[in-house]
């Protein structure tokens, strides 16, 4: 038996230093919050698969698709990217100081 990379040995070394530290009364109430947490990691961790899956399922919407429905003029992504980029970085007038 190996869990998480502690065999047998580890985990009753383990168990007896817990049963040390915090003594029978209280050892079985530990074990039980240890329990419900990892059950909850569990869960948690199925739902987050579920989703990412479910993205993954999902067809995805392309550039050119995207275009087509929101009626574009018809230029390609890179021609209008190209003439935003030449409006947007025009140059400044030359500076009159001298």
């Amino acid at each position: 038996m190996n869990v998480f990379g502690v065999g047998l040995p580890e985990m009753a070394v383990i168990g007896a230093v817990a049963l040390l530290v915090f003594g029978p009364k209280r050892l079985p109430e530990l074990g039980r919050t240890l329990g419900k947490t990892l059950k909850g990691f569990q869960s948690a961790s199925k739902e987050f698969e579920r989703e990412i899956n479910k993205a993954m399922a999902e067809p995805e919407v392309t550039a050119s698709d995207a275009s087509e429905s929101s009626g574009e003029t018809g230029l390609s992504q890179s021609q209008s990217s190209e003439d935003g980029a030449d409006v947007v970085q025009s140059p400044l007038p030359p500076s009159s100081e001298g």
